[in-house]
């Protein structure tokens, strides 16, 4: 297990049913395991001393059937470890649980809103996570993206991680088995500023050419000819600009 002191988001948006996580923290890659979501199904961020298979059962206790609270209920209830854990569900409907346990490192706590919770732990104060679930409520009209973008933004603004930062990352699903969108910055002086410039680049390069890409519905797929072109483009003269830069 690793111990990771983290500030993140889980959020389902109620018009397109898009799910989510953001997170930030300082240890090295922290998408790699505390993000856990499946389109149709959840999302799920574990965090504090981090147990993947919170993530991973808690994603199949939702596929069966079981709401936020039920899964996070019988999921706590089995873990030995349950006091050193720190978790946020949304389900597919927009139910919340979030469980923050008694021996995770100060300051810690979570915030559950209408379809999001937000969470954290060794945090600088308690107003990370308030700032954090007033920007979930304030940008409950933006694209699920773009609002995850916001909250963990708000987050860094608020203070976050009182050791500092070094990771941070962001995943959407839409409605394929593939997340609509996957950024990560493993290791960097500024992390959440870093995932916002990749996060631009991503939106006028990445995002039209995964909505042209094959589908459950549609396995042929299609690119469009003016994404194709620009792809074809050297990425410095592309919209948003290179990715290296």
């Amino acid at each position: 297990m690793i111990e990771l002191n983290t500030f993140s988001i889980s959020a389902r948006c109620p018009r397109t049913g898009m799910l989510g996580v953001a997170v930030s923290t300082a240890v090295p890659a922290v998408g790699g395991i505390c993000i856990f979501a499946d389109a149709g199904v959840g999302a799920i961020a574990t965090q504090s001393w981090v147990n993947p298979y919170l993530g991973i059962d808690g994603l199949k206790l939702l596929r069966e059937g079981l709401s936020a609270p039920e899964a996070l209920a019988k999921l706590i209830a089995e873990d030995p470890g349950q006091a050193d854990r720190q978790v946020g569900i949304v389900d597919n409907k927009g139910r919340t649980a979030a469980h923050t346990g008694s021996s995770c490192v100060d300051w810690a706590g979570h915030i559950e809103g209408d379809g999001f919770t937000v969470q954290g732990n060794m945090l600088v104060g308690a107003a990370t996570i308030d700032a954090m679930a007033e920007a979930a409520e304030r940008s409950a009209g933006f694209d699920l993206h773009e609002r995850l973008m916001l909250v963990l933004e708000a987050g860094q603004a608020a203070g976050g991680d009182k050791r500092g930062k070094q990771s941070a990352a962001l995943k959407v699903f839409k409605k394929e088995a593939f997340a609509w969108l996957d950024l990560r910055v493993d290791e960097h002086r500024n992390p959440v500023a870093e995932l916002r410039r990749v996060f631009e680049v991503a939106k006028h390069q990445l995002l039209p050419f995964i909505d042209g890409m094959p589908s459950r519905e549609d396995p042929i797929g299609g690119i469009p000819a003016p994404v194709t072109a620009m792809l074809m483009t050297p990425p410095p003269y592309r919209p948003g600009g290179s990715g290296g830069a």
